[in-house]
């Protein structure tokens, strides 16, 4: 009696799952701890900067190779060794001394975890039966999801606590353990064929062509975008490397990144969605903690339980849609997922300074619950129809795509913050000058106020113009905040014409894609 092969399905997803989500989780968790490290390394913020930059765009290089990778070495090899460098990369950034130390450290913990997106994902689709595979990829979406979100919550209670070592201490048994079931259960694609020769070129290109757009995404604010010659350099770089990548892989035999992939009606429009729902996803969730955190003064641990009630409603309905989806059309799903989270931000748009935790409860919700329609049959029905030994090339451009989209969305709505609260501010402080009744008013009772505790007529004027003009930038970064929600929910929406060029929204056989090597 032969046996099962999909006996350990459910060990196998909880391995590579969880080593996604400490990928993810890496990705954010130093965030909050910035300060502390500056304090600790002696480093400035522009020098802080690079313990995030340098792992991002180590992690994006890797994504999109890690289908070759997976076949050149051997998925049980490839996917156990990417979480040893992990781990053993987790420790040293812990007990980093230096800041450079710390960044070198942090780069090849980003070349170990990029395996651990697309690779985990396509590692699902063979561990689980075709007609339970959304079940896998629901458990996986709720990482995806989930992770980012509760990343910066995490590592604020992890400072607060212990100290900043340890939210890269906490990586080191979480991921042994997924190590271990890795290695024990995850079995090498029998469909994989091994590269005869190694793409040098293709690598050197796409490391030039990602590296570039990665590091321009996350330092363009900070240098006024096309204002620097450096960010206008690293554009003409990653433009030019991108082009002599598609041309250089498409004129050889076995290339890095399978670009014919994308003549597939499937694969094409949907990873193209999938930028969107990057952009829309990280964007929202760039800005909500900084809204909760800047104008309401919530910590980030009160951040988190705020933000946890959503990634709860993402989960169940994930789980809900990963028992559907093989019954279901993914067209409706997604339809209806988009325009929830429109709604979601539609609510969020008319937070203002006075609303509480409560006011955030159901469009949180309402948003968990979008994405949760929209996760599972977005992936199902993007790779639908790709032979199983292109699966991994698939998935590889799905997460690569959802991860610049989302670097892209949070360079945008980082922008779109600045600028705009800038230009509300100007429009306020236009209409609240000396002749403005209710503002004469409320400066007079400041004045009054202030006189009343002994305070001279001077002083009082003065103290009363600094409350005013901080509600008026308070004000006006409400009023930003409301335009980039809206921005966010509209986006994704504008993406669903996409899903017309679908040929079906249900997962098929892989045979009608064989033309595709």
């Amino acid at each position: 009696m032969t046996e099962d092969p999909y006996k350990h399905k459910y060990l196998i997803a909880i391995a590579v799952t969880l080593a996604a989500v400490l990928e993810l989780v890496d990705t954010s968790i130093v965030n909050v701890a910035i300060p502390h490290m500056m304090g600790t390394l002696g480093a400035t913020l522009d020098e802080i900067a690079w313990v995030s930059t340098s792992y991002i765009i180590a992690n994006v290089i890797v994504i999109p190779m890690s289908s070759w990778l997976s076949a050149f070495f051997g998925r049980r090899n490839y996917l156990t060794g990417s979480i040893a460098i992990f781990v053993v990369a987790s420790f040293f950034c812990g007990a980093a001394t230096s800041l450079w130390g710390l960044v070198f450290w942090r780069v090849l913990q980003g070349l170990g975890g990029g395996a651990l997106l697309s690779t985990a994902q396509t590692t699902l689709f063979e561990a689980f039966p075709p007609h339970e595979r959304g079940i896998g990829q629901s458990i996986f979406g709720v990482g995806v999801m989930v992770g980012p979100t509760l990343g910066p919550t995490l590592g604020g209670y992890i400072v607060d606590a212990y100290a900043w070592p340890w939210i890269f201490y906490i990586n080191v048994p979480l991921g042994i353990f997924a190590g271990y079931l890795v290695w024990t259960y995850v079995r090498d694609a029998a469909h994989q064929v091994k590269s005869r020769s190694v793409d040098v070129w293709g690598i050197l290109l796409l490391t030039m062509a990602v590296g570039s757009l990665q590091w321009m995404l996350e330092r363009g604010e900070r240098f006024d975008w096309f204002e620097s010659r450096f960010v206008t350099a690293l554009a003409v770089t990653s433009v030019t490397s991108a082009v002599l990548l598609v041309w250089r892989e498409l004129s050889i035999d076995e290339p890095i990144i399978n670009f014919r992939i994308l003549r597939s009606r499937q694969l094409a429009p949907g990873v193209v969605f999938a930028a969107f729902l990057g952009v829309a996803l990280y964007g929202s969730v760039f800005v909500l903690p900084v809204f909760l955190q800047q104008l309401h003064g919530y910590t980030a641990q009160q951040t988190g339980m705020v933000i946890l009630p959503g990634a709860i409603a993402s989960a169940i309905t994930m789980a809900f849609m990963g028992r559907m989806s093989g019954t279901v059309d993914a067209r409706p799903m997604i339809v209806l997922g988009a325009f929830l989270f429109l709604g979601a931000m539609t609510l969020l748009s008319r937070m203002t300074l006075e609303s509480g935790q409560q006011d955030l409860f159901w469009p949180l919700i309402m948003r968990g619950v979008g994405l949760g329609f929209l996760f599972v049959p977005l992936t199902n029905a993007t790779v639908s129809g790709l032979p199983m030994r292109l699966i991994g090339q698939g998935t590889g451009m799905f997460n690569l795509m959802r991860q610049l989209g989302g670097s892209l969305g949070i360079a945008i709505m980082a922008t779109m913050l600045a600028r705009q609260s800038a230009v509300q501010k100007a429009m306020l402080t236009e209409h609240a000058g000396s002749y403005d009744p209710a503002t004469m008013q409320r400066m007079q009772g400041l004045m009054q106020g202030m006189a009343a505790r002994g305070i001279d007529v001077a002083a009082a004027k003065q103290q009363a113009l600094l409350i005013l003009d901080r509600q008026i930038t308070q004000q006006a970064s409400v009023m930003a905040f409301s335009r980039i929600y809206l921005i966010s929910g509209i986006l994704l929406v504008s993406a669903l014409p996409l899903l017309l060029i679908w040929r079906t929204g249900r997962p098929t056989s892989a045979v009608k894609a064989a033309d595709l090597h």
